[in-house]
């Protein structure tokens, strides 16, 4: 696994905290870049774009060229996974994802135990491109969706306002719901060694639907699953250094980072600073927290929202970012605001 004493973002995934934090965005290959709405509209359909190995790596490095980040996570998809287990997975203009429902368990039972890696194979061929055309100092990450997430598009074939048809499912059939979660954690575990050796130094695990759930159903099916995956993938790499993002996960986290195992967690704008702090970031490098809609805003109220965060989380290990993705209608110029700012 590649690795280099001298990229910021993985010191302080190791333990070692940055004077100035280093930064990327999550969602930052996307639609508030001109140039890559000009690669996608060459590309055909989304998952054309993630599968073109030549264009996924072009769209990952387009926003180190332009902004300096200390990261690069490659262009993919969390739904990919679904997509190598053979479910039909496409995605609507304006809509969204599509898949087939897995709503019932005679329909679980038709799911394939193991996904069929050579569909990925573009993936890490993009990977290894970038790999290539990285400074030495710029980390790459890799990521796959958490059980949980993936889990509530696969059974609702879409996405929901609450996720509700999961939930449903997990209430009132555990033992099929169970048996996707399990292929997903398999899967996972293959699909982001995989990555580990087409060159990723870091992976992220996106659990985005992590806040809906209750306490006791957060323990079983987004800290659970998540504590596998980092465990297969380190009894293979021991040192991978692995990023947790239960979003939502308000008062979990502490119990999430303990039965996990991340290196670091990212957490969403609603956290509560000195809980994080004395609970959380006492124990793992947070990454976070910016509003992404304080981006958006820009001028005075970026400035201070991006101090509280300094303020916050800067005595400590803290790797810059975003809340969640970066809206596609975010100027350009507030992103290099907000790099001068983290940067002084």
């Amino acid at each position: 696994m590649p690795q280099s004493a001298t990229k910021p973002f993985i010191d302080v995934l190791s333990g070692q905290r940055q004077a100035i934090p280093p930064m990327w965005m999550m969602r930052q290959a996307g639609r508030y870049l001109p140039e890559y709405r000009e690669v996608r509209a060459k590309a055909g359909g989304f998952l054309d774009l993630c599968f073109n190995p030549e264009l996924a790596a072009e769209v990952t490095l387009q926003p180190i060229r332009r902004f300096g980040f200390n990261a690069a996570i490659i262009f993919s998809d969390i739904l990919v996974i679904p997509y190598a287990l053979g479910r039909s997975v496409r995605f609507e203009v304006g809509e969204g994802p599509r898949l087939e429902p897995l709503d019932d368990p005679a329909k679980v039972a038709t799911l394939a135990a193991r996904a069929d890696f050579s569909k990925l194979a573009p993936v890490f061929e993009a990977l290894r491109i970038v790999r290539g055309a990285l400074a030495p100092e710029v980390a790459l990450i890799g990521f796959c969706g958490a059980p949980w997430t993936v889990a509530t598009y696969m059974v609702a074939g879409q996405g929901t306002p609450d996720q509700a048809p999961a939930r449903m499912m997990a209430y009132r059939h555990a033992e099929a719901f169970a048996q996707i979660i399990d292929a997903l954690v398999d899967n996972s575990v293959e699909y982001l060694l995989a990555q580990l050796a087409a060159g990723a130094d870091a992976l992220q695990i996106f659990d985005t639907w992590a806040g809906v759930l209750p306490p006791a159903e957060f323990a079983r099916w987004s800290i659970e699953p998540t504590r596998r995956i980092v465990e297969g993938v380190r009894a293979k790499v021991p040192d991978a250094k692995i990023i947790g993002f239960p979003r939502g996960a308000g008062a979990q986290l502490p119990a999430y980072v303990e039965a996990t195992g991340v290196n670091a967690v990212s957490i969403d704008w609603t956290a509560e600073p000195a809980f994080i702090r004395e609970r959380v970031q006492s124990k793992v490098a947070v990454q976070g927290n910016l509003d992404p809609l304080v981006l958006i805003t820009g001028g005075a109220a970026l400035d201070r929202a991006v101090d509280d965060v300094l303020a916050n989380f800067a005595k400590g290990r803290l790797i810059f970012n975003l809340g969640h993705g970066i809206q596609p209608e975010t100027p350009i110029a507030h992103v290099e605001q907000m790099l001068r700012r983290v940067r002084g």
